[in-house]
């Protein structure tokens, strides 16, 4: 990397390019010189290089502006460039909805504005271009409402500018930004309060809050007010640019050229409750917020931070994960070194859980948030190993409130984060959920944990890790392999033998055909299908258990027989009984293989809905993760398809136009050679020369078969989507079926007349007094502040119903893509008036929807 480049990318960092040191001046005289030596030759890749690193480090762009603007004084038509390329890179991302981009690009406007490279007035239009979309959008007559994330977002994207330079604005141009607040006040005056109902990572435990409570738009302008009361003093945004204030104010400061917003999507015709919510969940896809803030640790943790600086800190940590998500250690170096003047190891942990628990879904994979915060732990073996702890036993008190997708990826993200520091942790801190009911979450918690942790490693070395509170043994996992029904003569002599016989064809070599023909011709006239399904089942599991492998070479080679004897979702049922018994110990195996055989077309995900949903399965909904895996890989699986096939059908609906342009071009090519004249022993011709004419026959027919078969993939491809699409709406519609069967007829049991709509969990607090833990943990050190836990006193019948109902409320809300196309059928059928109210708030909350009564 030349010089220029790296005094660029590392501008504010105490690296080894600027010789240790962190002096913001010292760095951007340096950065300047080496910048202003090139221009000559290297103007281009400058200016591309410095745009990227001020949107992929925003964090810095206060330094990034301040460098522009001096080489504003000396080189202003590389600026002009800067400044028109920065307009047609917003204009591109309010085209196509690019949030982080719009909102970057605003910042660096401001910060622009800082060092007088841009007008304050034409920041203010930008502004204003924004705020007249936003209070458009939520006119009930001229606009469209439903699409209020979007109104929501410019308006934040405003908001957020002010801290960068707010200051400036009121100093230059006090009446025009005056205006714009005015303006957003107006707005913030009709627009919809946005309810967190479906999306809280927390059960509300007062009901009332929700009339009272702001959301984030209205929290931001309650900060942004408080800021503008102090004078615009905040410490977390650096000001370099007022080092070079006599220098910069003799730059010419430019016009930014102006911007558009795109038309908002037309109001549906028939205006429902339903067409406003599709329409709703549509633009919260598209602009989502960004944060909801967990307030997970004590205000005497983070009451130092003022709350704009809160916000701005999250702003730079949100960045740095999202821009730097290909580079952990990158990130988590960039996330230590924030140019902040105050410690935020809190707000960092609380910053991150939000995003690994962020509902509907975080904006990375939660393995992401996982390696972080391991870097960050390792980067800061001094303090940030004790927050992390403090989140987890915060969240472990709070474990009964958390919604149910939130609870597994806590589960997987603690279990995985314990497997890369030797599986430590002060079990005895929690050893009292032994007294516990076997359905209270916390005892669920920590035994999914320890199930969890028993995949990532093996049985022996989880027993080792809790020899210290030796009691938790009950909690793990069975320890042994599989349960082969025919390991001895025991069980059934007619089967055992049959087995044997079967077992001696597949080592044998012999062929599906072979098998299937002794399975029809020799075991089911004797013994009936259901012996002979079973005697199948178990053998060829039994062979396939050394490995995933083997069981992968079995299915393959001997799939055919299954499918054979299990051709519907009755037998299909059966055969997934089969896989759940013979590994009954191995929670993991006995879903990869239902898994697999869903893959292979073995097992349709219609019948995996009716056994989770079977009667013998009904009494584990509250107390195991294991059935809850099987359904959700069984509803991932079919929504992959469905978007593999999307996805698909896209591309081949671009090569068919590229196709039809091919075919065109050669027939024209062919038209135009063949109604040339051409001189042939002196006499006119008409046609090309007889070789190229040939050659552009082929061409014409080539391209033209090349057309025709990439229709023929583009319709196979739609009808195969119109089927996935049509089994999709009967998955869903029994899935629901199944949800309301098996709650109508437990939730009047398990709630009184009259709590149905107000009930919440009913844990009572009692205070538990804990020893101290001597021995700290290098991977996560005690927090002593934390000395009690809660008893739960919630009944079993009443904590299967919240349990299963937030089940309900997941799903619903993971697959509402997918759910909304078939609302209007599934409000017919399945979730009626007549329906228990707590089902239908767990459907609607899921889909963001709000139900009276």
């Amino acid at each position: 990397m030349s010089s220029w480049r790296s005094l660029i990318l590392r501008i504010g960092e105490k690296s080894p390019e600027y010789g240790g040191t962190i002096d913001h001046k010292d760095h951007i005289d340096a950065c300047f010189g080496a910048v202003r030596r090139e221009l000559e030759h290297s103007e281009d890749e400058i200016l591309t290089f410095l745009l990227q690193c001020s949107e992929q480090l925003p964090h810095k762009i206060p330094l990034y502006g301040t460098l522009i603007g001096l080489l504003n004084l000396e080189n202003e038509d590389l600026v002009k460039k800067i400044l028109e390329t920065t307009q047609k890179s917003l204009q591109d991302a309010l085209d196509s909805g690019d949030c982080n981009k719009i909102r970057i690009s605003m910042r660096f406007l401001t910060v622009l504005m800082c060092s007088k490279v841009v007008q304050p007035s034409s920041l203010v239009v930008v502004f204003e271009t924004l705020l007249s979309c936003a209070a458009t959008i939520v006119d009930d007559e001229k606009g469209n409402p439903s699409w209020q994330a979007r109104a929501d977002f410019y308006i934040t994207c405003i908001l957020s500018c002010l801290p960068w330079g707010g200051s400036e604005l009121v100093e230059q141009i006090p009446e025009e930004i005056e205006r714009v607040m005015v303006g957003i006040e107006a707005y913030l005056s009709i627009r919809r309060r946005v309810s967190d109902v479906g999306l809280s990572v927390f059960e509300n435990i007062n009901k009332d809050k929700l009339h009272v409570e702001q959301d984030f738009v209205e929290d931001l302008w309650g900060r942004i007010q408080d800021l503008s009361k102090n004078s615009w003093k905040l410490e977390s945004v650096p000001r370099p640019h007022l080092l070079y204030e006599a220098q910069l104010v003799a730059g010419k400061s430019h016009d930014f050229g102006a911007i558009s917003c795109p038309e908002q999507p037309d109001t549906p015709e028939a205006l429902t409750e339903v067409s406003f919510g599709r329409q709703k969940h549509e633009a919260e896809l598209k602009y989502p917020q960004r944060i909801r803030r967990l307030n997970i640790f004590s205000a005497s943790k983070t009451e130092d931070v003022q709350p704009i600086d809160r916000f701005v800190v999250e702003e730079y940590l949100l960045d740095v994960l999202f821009f730097l998500n290909g580079c952990r250690k990158e990130c988590a170096a960039c996330m230590v070194g924030l140019p902040v003047p105050f410690r935020y190891e809190y707000l960092m942990a609380e910053t991150i859980f939000s995003q690994l628990l962020l509902l509907p879904q975080p904006p990375f994979k939660p393995m992401y948030y996982t390696l972080v915060i391991i870097d960050l732990c390792k980067s800061l073996p001094g303090a940030f190993p004790a927050v992390v702890a403090g989140a987890v036993r915060a969240l472990f008190d709070r474990i009964s409130e958390l919604d149910m997708e939130c609870r597994t990826r806590l589960i997987l993200w603690f279990s995985h984060h314990l497997s890369n520091f030797q599986f430590i942790w002060p079990w005895e801190e929690w050893a009292y959920v032994l007294e516990l009911p076997k359905w209270a979450p916390q005892r669920v918690f920590v035994q999914e944990v320890l199930d969890r942790e028993v995949r990532l490693s093996y049985w022996d070395k989880v027993k080792q890790s809790i020899e210290g509170t030796s009691a938790l043994e009950e909690l793990l996992p069975p320890k042994g392999g599989p349960d082969f029904r025919y390991s001895s003569e025991d069980e059934d002599k007619t089967e055992y033998t049959l087995s044997t016989e079967l077992n001696g064809m597949v080592k044998g070599r012999k062929t599906a055909r072979d098998v299937i023909i002794w399975v029809e011709e020799s075991v089911i006239p004797v013994n009936g299908v259901e012996v002979a399904l079973r005697v199948v089942v178990q053998t060829l599991l039994d062979i396939g258990s050394k490995s995933f492998t083997h069981l992968i070479t079995v299915l393959e080679r001997y799939g055919q027989v299954i499918a054979k004897i299990c051709p519907n979702e009755e037998t299909q049922i059966m055969l997934i009984s089969e896989v759940a018994s013979f590994w009954k110990n191995s929670a993991q195996t006995t879903a990869i293989t239902i898994d697999r055989m869903m893959g292979y077309r073995l097992i349709s995900n219609l019948a995996i809905v009716k056994w989770v949903f079977s009667q013998s399965n009904l009494d584990l909904f509250h107390t195991s993760d294991r059935l809850w895996e099987i359904l959700r890989n069984a509803l991932n699986k079919t929504y992959n398809r469905i978007s593999d096939l999307r996805k698909e059908i896209i591309n081949l609906k671009k090569n068919v136009v590229k196709a039809e342009q091919s075919a065109a071009k050669a027939k024209a090519e062919l038209d135009a050679a063949e109604t040339k004249l051409m001189l042939v022993d002196g006499e006119p011709v008409v046609g090309e020369n007889p070789a190229r004419m040939k050659r552009l026959k082929s061409n014409a027919a080539t391209t033209k078969d090349d057309e025709l078969s990439i229709r023929e993939s583009l319709e196979s491809k739609q009808a195969l989507f119109a089927r996935a699409l049509e089994e999709n709406q009967a998955l869903f519609m029994s899935l629901y079926k199944k949800f309301r069967d098996v709650l109508m007829e437990r939730l009047d049991d398990a709630f009184a007349f009259g709590e149905n709509e107000n009930h919440e969990h009913e844990a009572m607090a009692v205070d538990v007094d804990e020893e101290d833990n001597e021995n700290q943990n290098p991977a996560m050190d005690m927090d002593k502040e934390n000395g009690t836990s809660k008893r739960y006193t919630t009944s079993e019948k009443q904590e299967w119903c919240l349990s299963t109902l937030g089940y309900v409320k997941a799903f619903s809300r993971q697959y509402a893509s997918e759910i909304w196309p078939h609302m209007d059928k599934l409000e017919e059928e399945i979730v009626t008036e007549s329906v228990h109210p707590l089902f239908r708030k767990a459907v609607y909350s899921g889909l963001r929807l709000h139900i009276d009564g």
